[in-house]
């Protein structure tokens, strides 16, 4: 792994497993190998289901937030502190008794407040505010030079395509229309020239951190929030620029996509998904952002002038819709011929398709259900591993496709439950225990994105 070139830390290696007594570690040892054998990143990343199988901190709360420094970078705050920030900002508060400190403290805190006026905050005056004002700047913050990271954390440090584009679409949702360009301009240089994705980058943009491999989903991602971000651009000709601009990215993806899609039946190979473990079957996960990218595509061709590539896409996009509803309907679960469901049959649904998938609208209120967990969110999946963990990208998730839904009751008890279980300085962590207690990385860009997402959709509905 190359060392990054913008002053961005490299990522420790993940830790070992704990100390076991000698035949148990025996065992273990042999069972992760082989499985390793099979799968080199099954347990690299936190956001693998079998992560903790080599973490014995899999469930300790990795910071309590995030920090803007004086340089471009960001830092930790420690687990088991609470940040005092000056108002409007991710900056410490200093204290009056080094008044040098306090007066660069407050400069960038001005910064800040300015960049927060410079576009809006959803669910300004209620019960959201607070969650949202801090989900932005935490998101600003996790933000550099276009590599927008899921975390500050160390295995999260990457910038993951699909992380990164829900992230543009809330960052232009908030008029912040510059910053999604940026973000959208990094995906564009580190896209590969068929138009895959790597399943994360480096932030200094040098390349993917590992090995992994290409995850399919990220080209349906990207096109996605190309179309979210330039839909947010009221000038014609601004817009236009943008769209010329990124063109580049949208014909190397659309190509992608139709060029999966081509088989017989039109469905595309399997690949690793938002569960991040190797797949040899689709997954939901994978076929339906194709269709969210192919959806887009024909609207942002649209924007283009260019007609017969708008039709491609648009005539590709129902024969993928039909052979989703064919292969997965209509109980829409993670597999086609399987039984659980997961968060995914969120994706078959508004903002991400511009109409519901035929009976997917029922299989999402279903899933609900089986993606409970104690703490009261829900897990990535109904066959996620039954360990008693919430997870705030999923939970809120569907606090995003209950307000399109116009479920604003809902919506409103997926968002309160986050804002109920964010850290003592307020970020939102990517985990919530069954005690009710935050783990893993935090402020995660991800869960952010969507609550932006989310009260921005309901003040819509207002």
């Amino acid at each position: 792994m190359s060392a990054p070139t913008c002053g961005i830390p490299a990522p420790a290696q993940p830790p070992g497993p704990a100390p076991r007594a000698p035949w148990a570690r025996r065992v273990v040892t042999g069972a992760i190998t082989l499985t390793m054998i099979a799968s080199p990143f099954l347990f690299s990343d936190p956001r693998s289901p079998w992560a903790h199988a080599y973490d014995a901190d899999y469930i300790k709360l990795y910071s309590d937030g995030i920090a803007q420094g004086t340089d471009t970078l960001p830092s930790l705050v420690t687990a088991g502190s609470r940040a005092h920030y000056l108002a409007g900002s991710r900056v410490l508060d200093p204290g009056p008794r080094n008044p040098a400190a306090l007066a660069t403290a407050e400069d960038l805190a001005t910064s800040s407040r300015a960049w927060l006026d410079a576009g809006t905050v959803p669910g300004k005056g209620g019960p959201y505010e607070d969650m949202v004002t801090g989900a932005l700047l935490d998101m600003h913050a996790l933000q550099v030079d276009g590599a927008s990271v899921a975390a500050w954390s160390a295995h999260w440090r990457y910038v993951w395509p699909r992380d990164a584009s829900f992230v543009a679409a809330a960052m232009a949702s908030t008029g912040h229309i510059d910053e999604a360009l940026k973000i959208l301009s990094f995906l564009r240089d580190a896209q590969h020239p068929d138009g895959s994705f790597e399943a994360r980058y480096l932030p200094d943009g040098s390349g993917p951190p590992d090995n992994r491999g290409v995850q399919t989903d990220g080209t349906g991602w990207v096109l996605w929030a190309t179309q979210a971000v330039l839909a947010q651009i009221d000038d014609a000709d601004d817009r236009a620029r943008a769209a010329k601009h990124l063109r580049p990215m949208i014909d190397r993806s659309t190509r992608h996509i139709l060029a999966l899609t081509s088989r017989r039946g039109t469905l595309p190979v399997a690949s690793s998904d938002f569960w991040e473990v190797p797949e040899s079957r689709l997954t939901l996960g994978t076929a339906a952002p194709l269709l969210s990218g192919l959806e887009a595509a024909a609207d942002l061709y649209g924007v283009l002038g260019a007609r017969s590539s708008a039709a491609r896409a648009a005539t590709r996009a129902a024969s993928l819709r039909s052979a989703i509803m064919r292969e997965f309907g209509p109980r829409y679960a993670r597999y086609a011929d399987g039984q659980d469901r997961d968060a995914a049959s969120a994706f078959l649904l508004p903002p991400f398709q511009p109409t519901a998938v035929r009976g997917a609208l029922e299989a999402w209120r279903a899933s609900a259900s089986e993606m409970g967990r104690p703490a009261g969110g829900l897990a990535p999946g109904g066959g996620w591993p039954d360990d008693g963990i919430s997870w705030t990208p999923q939970t809120a998730l569907y606090g995003l496709t209950a307000a399109w839904a116009g479920d604003d009751e809902a919506s409103r008890t997926w968002l309160t439950w986050i804002d109920e279980h964010r850290t003592p300085s307020g970020a939102i962590p990517e985990k919530v225990l069954a005690d009710g207690s935050p783990a893993g990385a935090a402020p995660l860009a991800w869960s952010a994105a969507c609550v932006v997402l989310a009260v921005a959709q309901l003040d819509q509905g207002l």
